[in-house]
């Protein structure tokens, strides 16, 4: 019963992990990637469609994405979807395809971007304690009801704090990647 415990709360935490990294991909880094667009839906035919369902994205260049819709009446909607966005890019359409150029970052904007990198990261941890905490209670409610002994709980909890350790570990180590991904110029 423990070990399924102790399956489930890691299975959790590489969930967590793997949240925190897409949400990383799609922060602006100063060089263009298409990862950037991930979170952005354009009006189409009515509903909100995620852009990559809706046009091709590339970065022919290291600071140009190209957007090539699959429908070209959508090009309004996808360009009107980019200006209300939170990336601040202004998109410049030829009729055909739509392109973003990326800016050099300036260093209050890469101070602003690792700042919420690391509160992502703060969150991701947040959520893998809340596994671990879930996990202790339902190693308790086992306890009460006699089905494990003292001993068992004790090697279960201490299983899952390393578990955590090792997950808080593996996340400041992601944010300490971007992080030095994006204050390098």
């Amino acid at each position: 019963m423990t070990k399924e415990i102790i399956n489930s709360a890691e299975e959790k935490m590489n969930k967590t992990v793997a949240v925190l990294k897409k949400e990383l991909t799609s922060m602006r880094a100063g060089r263009a990637n298409p990862a950037m667009l991930d979170r952005i839906e354009a009006q189409y035919y009515g509903t909100m469609t995620p852009l990559n369902q809706l046009a091709n994205i590339s970065a022919p260049e290291p600071r140009i994405l190209l957007i090539q819709p699959f429908d070209k009446t959508s090009i309004k909607d996808i360009e009107k979807a980019i200006l209300v966005s939170d990336l601040g890019l202004n998109p410049s359409n030829d009729g055909m395809a739509i392109r973003l150029m990326i800016p050099e970052l300036t260093e209050e904007t890469r101070k602003n971007i690792v700042k919420n990198v690391k509160k992502a990261g703060e969150e991701a941890k947040v959520a893998v304690r809340a596994i671990r905490r879930d996990a202790n209670d339902k190693f308790k409610a086992l306890k009460k009801s006699n089905e494990i002994t003292e001993d068992e709980i004790k090697k279960s909890e201490d299983t899952i704090q390393k578990k955590t350790d090792a997950f808080i570990k593996e996340i400041e180590k992601v944010v300490e990647v971007k992080e030095k991904e994006i204050m390098s110029v």
